[in-house]
């Protein structure tokens, strides 16, 4: 038996859930929403000084304006900003609440689901939304000595790496980010990335610091390079030359994200299986199985520059209509 009933139980507490669950209270329907982590996990867990790319207005949800003390607001404040949202809404968030699955069919579903104590309890509710994002889990390299101490998929910031020798993985926003930040804060960076150039959607404002500091051998670049191993004391990489062997302490491997592909399967989504995206309808978001939608940069799949909190934040709205229209 389930403990509790709701209409909409949604899976992920980032600004798409929010924005499901403000639109599905806005027509009356109940929600509970579930995360793993805390209140927009991702957003915490992204890097301390970072500075959104986009300006306030477009990260903006339930009708709330997001103040910033600059033109694109920082991690510290979108934050604050979704603290806000949630206390304002009131949402009926369950935080640090992993959902281990989800029975039943349309109209009767179960969500089984497991908190940080190990304590179970089931939910029923007449529909899902899954929003579930993507950065929880990293693109691995594959390569021995990834599961060393010293190698991180995130990064948080910089002090603690001062006077080291660090390695970034990477030739996107996050990894040129990353390697300005640590080469500022006096750390010995050597930017490894398996492309030619740096990639093309980097942030206007750092794209020429990175080629200075690159030019002037203040961060060591090597290009179509790859990482083979990576030792306690040293990486090996190798390129058109060959081998060789860096001196090394830390490694930050920030080669992207990407869904959870083995929850989505087990709910009976059809995903591509070139690029994963779910199989839905385009305007409803609803997929595959009836009474499942989805939301969010997960809808993306493997082609997570599609969507963004900007244009994610507007699935809600679609979703909680039609929802409305078949509860």
């Amino acid at each position: 038996m389930a403990e509790t009933h709701f209409d909409v139980g949604i899976v992920g507490a980032g600004p798409a859930g929010l924005a499901c669950a403000i639109e599905c209270e806005r027509r009356n329907l109940s929600c509970l929403v579930f995360d793993k982590g805390c209140l927009v996990n991702s957003l915490a867990h992204y890097p301390v000084n970072m500075v959104f790319f986009t300006t306030p207005e477009l990260l903006e949800i339930g009708d709330l304006p997001l103040v910033c003390a600059r033109e694109k607001p920082s991690r510290l404040e979108g934050l604050k900003y979704y603290r806000r949202v949630a206390e304002t809404y009131a949402l009926n968030i369950h935080q640090y609440e992993r959902v281990l699955g989800i029975e039943g069919s349309d109209g009767k579903f179960v969500i089984k689901a497991g908190n940080r104590l190990g304590q179970e309890a089931s939910y029923a509710a007449r529909k899902i939304v899954v929003a579930t994002g993507y950065y929880d889990n990293p693109n691995v390299l594959e390569i021995a000595g990834e599961d060393l101490p010293k190698v991180s998929h995130y990064y948080m910031e910089a002090h603690p790496y001062f006077n080291q020798d660090v390695a970034v993985i990477g030739g996107k926003n996050s990894a040129i980010e990353a390697a300005l930040e640590l080469y500022r804060s006096g750390a010995r960076v050597t930017l490894i990335y398996r492309g030619s150039e740096l990639g093309g959607s980097i942030k206007y404002w750092i794209k020429p610091d990175i080629e200075n500091r690159i030019r002037n051998n203040e961060i060591a670049a090597h290009f179509n390079t790859r990482v083979l191993e990576i030792a306690p004391d040293s990486i090996l990489i190798e390129d058109s030359r060959g081998r060789a062997r860096l001196k090394n302490d830390f490694v930050f491997a920030l080669t992207g994200y990407h869904p959870d592909r083995t929850f989505l399967q087990t709910l009976g989504i059809d995903l591509d299986p070139e690029d994963w995206k779910p199989k839905m309808h385009p305007e409803t978001f609803e997929t595959n199985v009836p009474g499942i939608y989805m939301a969010g940069s997960v809808v993306a799949g493997l082609k997570n520059n599609e969507i963004f909190i900007e244009n994610g934040r507007f699935h809600g709205k679609a979703i909680a209509q039609h929802l409305k229209n078949h509860l």
